[in-house]
Order: C-alpha cells, then sequence, then structure tokens
C-alpha cells in the first residue's frame, strides 16, 4: 500500500478531505494493535473521534477498491450517527463513481437501507430489490436484498 496506493493522488486527496489519518506500527504499539484488535496489516480502521470503530480493511487493495472500502467507511459512520441522507449520499457516491468495485453492491445494498431508515417508507427497500436485478445480481448483497422484492 505504501508503494502503489497511498501516493495516488486520488486516494491522497480523499483522505486529506475526509479522514484524520492516525499510523500505528504493530511491533511499536502492541497496546494498540490490542485495543483495536488488529491482527493482520494492513488493518485500516474507520473510527470515530471516541474511537468507535465503524469500518475495517485488511489487506491490500489496489486504489480503487481502497477508495471504496474508505466511501463504504464514511457512509457506515454516517449511517451510526443516524445521518441518514448524509450516509445514503455517500453510498450511492460509490455506486455511481466506483461501479466496478466490490463495493459498490455492498453501498447499493446500504444506501437502499439509508432511504428506508430515513423515510420509514418501505418501498424504498424495493426499489433496491429491484435495482440488484440489473446490477450486481451475483453478489451476497443481492442475495440479501432478495427479501424485499
Amino acid at each position: 500500500m505504501e508503494a502503489e496506493v497511498y501516493p495516488d493522488p486520488q486516494v491522497t486527496t480523499f483522505i486529506i478531505n475526509n479522514l484524520v489519518p492516525v499510523r500505528l506500527h504493530v511491533k511499536k504499539h502492541p497496546e494498540a494493535m490490542e485495543r483495536f484488535g488488529v491482527n493482520w496489516t494492513p488493518t485500516v480502521l474507520i473510527s470515530d473521534g471516541e474511537g468507535k470503530e465503524h469500518h475495517r480493511i485488511e489487506g491490500f487493495l489496489p486504489t480503487p477498491e481502497f477508495l471504496g472500502q474508505l466511501q463504504l467507511g464514511l457512509g457506515h459512520a454516517q449511517f451510526n450517527r443516524k445521518n441518514f441522507a448524509d450516509a445514503e449520499r455517500q453510498f450511492r457516491d460509490v455506486v455511481e463513481k466506483l461501479p466496478g468495485t466490490e463495493a459498490a453492491a455492498e453501498a447499493m445494498y446500504w444506501a437502499g437501507v439509508s432511504r428506508y431508515k430515513a423515510t420509514n417508507d418501505a418501498s424504498a427497500l424495493k426499489a433496491t430489490a429491484q435495482a440488484f436485478k440489473d446490477r450486481f445480481q451475483n453478489s451476497i448483497w443481492a442475495k440479501k436484498a432478495s427479501i424485499w422484492g
């Protein structure tokens, strides 16, 4: 990740604009690794100011996949704070801007859930299930959404 992903201008810009990065070396900070349950490197956590984890990325990912996972993390952080409209926007951004990534199917699922949580309108879930018939049909997320359709 050091040589290939972090130097990428898209990654650098995204991190600077959206996150407060903290880097800890596994051998120099074993207490932090224990606290956060880090058992493999690289591990990237999307956490809030209180240290509550909202998303975890483990292992190497190429730039588009890494960006998708970072954005999923921001969406999950908004969702967990009950900022459902912001969460939906973040998730839809992944679907629209990174449609070829593994994160896109998960983001489409959570965008539908976020819309439902914001409006309490079950048609949002049905629309999400229908959308999975056109995109990401073979994903685990399509299977999870199939109950809504």
